[in-house]
């Protein structure tokens, strides 16, 4: 009995090479089908294109007047690169947005003149530089349409001295453009800067908005 029961076994065993030898030489194996890994988030390049600007705000008092008004002036000179990584980071070595504030320009001539010449000294300082170090509040990776509110903290050069500043902004996103406006609030001794004295202003208020209004075109 012994015997007849290993003979079964062995013929068995034999039948089933026999079905899976003939199973791969007729192409019958099933296939294992691997599915690609989802696409990452990819590096997202966004240079500054025509349209953007840059603008001052100052609140002065002027002589014969009851009422504050705001000083502002406005460059259109704004260039740039802003290199957000596929975690959301800033790559900060391949980012930095320049203001060139020989262009600024507000309603009056005389105050244009005394900024530049006094308080700016553009003729050494003609540059407004700004590192970005990180960002919070946009989505990674970034959208192809919506808005999205935002902090960006970074080191800015002005006058020949450096300090730490956080913008504040909303940006509105479409599939080749990231648009949107943000500030920035800084004094006239973190930058060492002269206040305007003019015989016509009274008083200046210690505190400067800085504004960018930009379009970034996406790559």
């Amino acid at each position: 009995m012994g015997q007849k029961r290993m003979k079964r076994s062995l013929i068995f065993t034999g039948l089933i090479a026999l079905v899976v030898v003939g199973g791969v030489s007729s192409g019958n194996v099933p296939k294992v089908v691997a599915q690609a890994p989802a696409a990452s988030a990819a590096t997202t390049r966004l240079e500054i294109v025509d349209g953007s600007t840059a603008s001052y705000r100052v609140q002065e008092q002027l002589a014969g007047v009851n009422f504050p008004n705001d000083a502002v002036g406005t460059t259109p000179s704004v260039t740039g690169v802003l290199v957000i990584m596929p975690d959301g980071s800033v790559n900060s070595g391949q980012s930095k947005l320049t203001i060139d504030l020989r262009n600024l320009k507000s309603d009056q001539d005389m105050r244009d003149g005394y900024i530049q010449k006094r308080t700016l000294e553009t003729d050494k300082f003609p540059l407004a530089e700004f590192v970005p170090k990180r960002v919070q509040g946009l989505p990674s990776p970034l959208p192809v349409m919506g808005q999205a509110g935002f902090q960006l903290v970074g080191d800015m050069t002005i006058h020949g001295m450096t300090s730490e500043v956080t913008w504040t902004g909303v940006a509105t996103f479409n599939r080749d453009q990231v648009a949107g406006r943000s500030t920035t609030n800084f004094t006239f001794a973190t930058f060492g800067l002269m206040k305007p004295t003019l015989a016509r202003l009274l008083s200046v208020d210690d505190k400067i908005q800085l504004e960018v209004v930009f379009k970034f075109k996406r790559s």
